[in-house]
């Protein structure tokens, strides 16, 4: 069993982190698409693309299924589109620059698990912490947790539990009251890892910075966790 540390995040893990990230939300793409293309509302409009071009091209089979082969290419690129464009966006914005944007500030921070491989060392995973103000509660603050990455090299060893313990154990630290995050529906790994820290679903929505047609298309719900601390 490989010794991964968890430590601060170093200007020259930039690479390895945009890598990891990348990887770790593009691989939700696919089963996406399985999830969207098995909804009840998906199915139907399948059928009736392939049921109504067969039946207004002449029984033409091969227009029906080059008409319900667009539909499905359709759906897919919307399940890559939703993931792939989250990654574009964070890329250009928080990812930009972590130094500047986690390690400046006393109440951010943000770290990244690494293992020695083959002998050389390589980046696992990741985790960020953002402190916010928390409106209403009398000046108090909490912390909410992004970028919460394990690599697909080493699921299952127990390293997103301690990822999210570092962010919890860095929010009590601080004075937090709470801890929030978010993630998709279709995330079941990290929402059953939340569920069994004492993660409550807080709110569920659609909102996101995809074209709403296409998170429509994707039937991908988006949940609000909380924890108090």
């Amino acid at each position: 069993m490989m010794h991964i540390a968890i430590r601060r995040y170093h200007p020259s893990d930039r690479e390895p982190v945009e890598r990891v990230f990348r990887d770790g939300i593009q691989e939700h793409i696919n089963p996406a698409f399985l999830y969207a293309m098995t909804r009840p509302l998906h199915i139907t409009v399948t059928l009736l693309m392939y049921m109504g071009v067969y039946v207004k091209c002449g029984q033409s089979a091969v227009l029906a299924l080059v008409s319900g082969g667009a539909w499905v290419g359709l759906v897919y690129f919307c399940c890559f589109e939703f993931y792939s464009g989250y990654v574009r966006a964070r890329l250009n914005t928080d990812m930009q620059d972590i130094p500047g944007y986690y390690l400046s500030n006393p109440d951010n921070c943000f770290w990244v698990a690494e293992a020695d491989v083959n002998g050389r060392p390589q980046i696992l995973g990741m985790v960020a912490v953002e402190g916010k103000n928390d409106p209403g509660s009398d000046g108090k603050k909490y912390g909410e947790v992004y970028r919460m990455i394990v690599s697909s090299r080493c699921r299952r060893a127990g390293l997103g539990l301690r990822l999210a313990k570092t962010a919890e154990a860095f929010c009590k630290e601080r004075g937090f009251s709470k801890i929030e995050l978010s993630t998709s529906s279709t995330q079941k790994a990290a929402v059953a890892l939340y569920f069994k820290l004492g993660f409550k679903i807080i709110l569920v929505h659609m909102q996101s910075e995809s074209p709403r047609w296409i998170i429509w298309m994707t039937r991908v719900t988006i949940l609000t966790m909380e924890k108090n601390i």
